[in-house]
């Protein structure tokens, strides 16, 4: 068998019919032994899928030969084998769930009203004119933010994305609205949706880093405005850009400095938390471990 890879992909696109292409991109990873999960909505589709590195490019040139897919940006990682339990693809409201699907809008050109794409040198070039004015707004969960995120970045303390509007709402940003605010997360996906959002609101300057997080260390690694390491949604669940990321997080147990994330059990049941390798050795726990080498796409 060959090197496992991973692949991640979203399309903001009107899809008329979700369920014939649930029902297709079922067959097609399933006839290839593919894992992952995908997220169709009439708004497009989102994809994280994994196997081996024969079947996966297959499974990228049957997608692609869908007229409304051929132009996905597809960001490729090194993948352990295992990465992901099962095959999952549904059929949900949203692709991201923001718990506002219907004020997303989407056409042929991608979602309607979104912020402006920034490429990485784009955002250098930005940081260097613009100075301190500019804010980072990380658009990811908590558990995500706390090892790894852009330098100064703002964390917003939200546990799942559909945190996000009730804190707009809130006007707890609103001192933001007339600032640069460049918008992040892993691949993009979610920037999408959320600088829609804050557009609606007001907002009056707003980006996003084109490709996300996995685009911007493809280019600078960890010589750059990034520090830590990315949370990924898979068994690995986090990875470096380098062999010298910064370590940022601190373990919840016993303090020592770790990216590490794990199935943490407390009070309220098992949960995601930071915990180094030796408080998960002692808790008998499922985690991490230390990051995996490498994100950059193929």
């Amino acid at each position: 068998m060959s090197t496992p890879k991973i692949v991640l992909f979203y399309v903001f696109t009107p899809l008329p019919d979700p369920e014939a292409i649930r029902l297709w991109q079922q067959a097609v990873c399933s006839s290839l032994g593919l894992r992952g999960r995908i997220i169709l909505s009439r708004h497009g589709i989102n994809s994280t899928v994994g196997g081996d590195l024969a079947a996966v490019k297959r499974y990228v040139r049957a997608t692609r030969e869908y007229p409304p897919f051929a132009q996905a940006d597809i960001k490729w990682s090194e993948g352990a084998g295992d990465d992901f339990p099962r095959l999952s693809v549904r059929v949900r409201p949203e692709i991201v769930t923001f718990g506002a699907p219907e004020e997303l809008k989407v056409d042929e050109s991608g979602v309607i009203g979104g912020g402006d794409r920034l490429t990485p040198r784009d955002l250098h070039q930005l940081v260097e004119q613009r100075g301190d004015d500019v804010v980072f707004l990380d658009g990811r969960n908590r558990i995500e933010s706390e090892i790894g995120r852009f330098a100064g970045a703002l964390t917003p303390p939200v546990e799942t994305t559909r945190d996000f509007v009730p804190l707009l709402d809130s006007g707890a940003y609103d001192h933001l609205k007339n600032r640069p605010v460049v918008t992040y997360c892993t691949g993009g996906v979610r920037c999408e949706v959320l600088t829609a959002l804050m557009r609606n609101r007001g907002f009056e300057e707003v980006y996003q880093l084109d490709g996300g997080i996995v685009r911007y260390g493809e280019e600078f690694g960890d010589d750059g405005l990034w520090q830590g390491s990315l949370y990924v949604f898979d068994n690995r669940m986090n990875v470096a850009f380098s062999d010298h990321p910064d370590v940022i997080a601190a373990c919840v147990e016993c303090g020592s400095a770790t990216s590490n994330v794990a199935n943490h059990p407390d009070r309220l049941g098992r949960d995601l938390a930071v915990l180094c390798a030796d408080c998960l050795a002692a808790a008998g726990v499922t985690g991490s471990g230390d990051p995996s080498p490498s994100v950059t796409p193929r």
